[in-house]
């Protein structure tokens, strides 16, 4: 698969993680009245609504021209699962950081 042929699905990958997870986690935190989760916490709720689109390759057709752009969807997701769990994705971070100082 040529770069240009994922480079959209790339952007969507690079923001998901802090735009759907990091957001939706922090909104949880806030109402629920949790000021200082752990940044353990923060990360297994990231996962928890990041996860909703773990099978976002599902939307696509099933063929032949689709196959290696899923494959690459769930090699993605992966990654980034794994960055933040383990602390990996800067911008999770940040934004842990910043509901910690401001939540």
């Amino acid at each position: 698969m040529r770069d240009d042929e994922r480079f959209e699905i790339e952007r969507a990958y690079d923001l998901l993680p802090h735009v759907v997870g990091a957001s939706l986690a922090s909104m949880y935190f806030r109402l629920n009245g949790i000021k200082k989760p752990t940044e353990a916490e923060f990360r297994d709720k990231v996962i928890a609504y990041f996860g909703m689109l773990k099978d976002m390759d599902q939307v696509l057709p099933n063929g032949e021209q689709f196959a290696p752009i899923k494959k690459y969807m769930q090699n993605r997701y992966k990654e980034e699962e794994h960055k933040i769990l383990s602390g990996g994705n800067p911008e999770i971070e940040k934004r842990y950081k910043r509901y910690i100082d401001y939540g």
